[in-house]
């Protein structure tokens, strides 16, 4: 019998700005309002990033985080996930800060140093809400998304090991399944393995079919298919036939406006839980059960809510061998 398949829900994001769409939530609010109806939606994972009220630009502010991840957590039993990637412009300590305060059951982790950018997408736009958002966009094309050996070491340590927060690991491409390969060799990293392949963004593997089998094809080489659970994240237009190719293939998904605005051609979404519907309709058609938020703290063995609630990392199955 056939998996269940755990739907991840990517929120907001830093890539995105307001002026992109009106759907796209900013406020703490709109946060916890957003997550809390992609989770009664089917999501079992709420992936978070914070973002300036003010504004709307991406913040590591632990404060802003405090002001709509309790109440996700109050109001769902959704798996929180927080960011440890912030945005290109943050330090490493900033990612690291509310992670660090919170403890979760599941942070992100990027795989890799890499060019990370939509900066094309503000030819298109000649009115924008907010000044910092067209140099934010723009400026993308001069950055580097660090994530150094060093770097995914580090975090590796204080999230991992000290805190037993396990990890959704970000690959763009396929180097970095062989950096997480690396990390499993040295001994810092056990399965079983949650890894969110990444489709579409301008630095990393593109959309291609061929690329998605193409990855799932080398983590079974490196991890062996007992070894991982696999899933897919498609940006843009891309999203919902390349999550579908997934689910045929075994996987899990993730949707959100973090990596789509929208809901089908020229349609802005206007909620992340009508992404999460969508995909669920299709995944329904395609016989395939959507996993709980218990069942996917089982299949990804996670501390559980009340270790991450207490802020502690003992839990049985957090570093045992798959």
């Amino acid at each position: 019998m056939a998996d269940k398949v755990i739907i991840s829900c990517a929120v907001t994001g830093s890539v995105h700005t307001p002026t992109m769409s009106p759907y796209l939530p900013l406020t703490p609010e709109q946060i916890a309002e957003q997550a809390i109806e992609a989770a009664e939606a089917g999501a079992a994972i709420l992936h978070l990033h914070a973002r300036d009220p003010a504004d709307g630009r991406p913040t590591p502010d632990p404060a802003v985080f405090e002001q709509f991840v309790p109440r996700i957590r109050a109001a769902c039993d959704a798996v929180i996930n927080i960011t440890t990637g912030g945005s290109t412009r943050m330090t490493l300590a900033e990612r690291l800060a509310y992670p660090l305060k919170l403890k979760p059951e599941m942070c992100s982790l990027n795989m890799g140093s890499m060019n990370f950018s939509i900066h094309p997408v503000a030819r298109k736009i000649t009115a924008w809400q907010h000044d910092w958002e067209r140099p934010y966009v723009e400026g993308m094309e001069d950055l580097i998304f660090r994530n150094t050996f060093a770097d995914i070491k580090h975090i590796l340590k204080v999230l991992g090991e000290e805190a037993g927060t396990r990890f959704e690991f970000e690959c763009y491409d396929v180097g970095h399944l062989y950096n997480l390969a690396h990390f499993v060799d040295e001994g810092l990293v056990r399965g079983p393995l949650f890894i969110q392949s990444i489709f579409g963004i301008l630095g990393g593997l593109g959309p291609d079919p061929e690329n998605l089998v193409t990855m799932r094809q080398t983590a079974d080489r490196l991890f062996g298919r007992d070894g991982y659970r696999f899933s897919v994240l498609g940006a843009g237009r891309h999203q919902m036939p390349l999550l579908t190719m997934a689910a045929v293939m075994g996987g899990n998904v993730r949707v959100g406006l973090e990596d789509s605005l929208y809901l089908g051609k020229g349609e802005l979404a206007r909620s992340c839980a009508e992404q999460v519907r969508k995909i669920r309709r299709i995944l329904d058609e395609l016989s395939l059960e959507v996993a709980t938020p218990d069942e996917a703290r089982a299949m990804l063995q996670l501390k559980g809510r009340e270790a991450a609630a207490s802020g502690t990392a003992t839990a049985a199955a957090v570093h045992r061998p798959r």
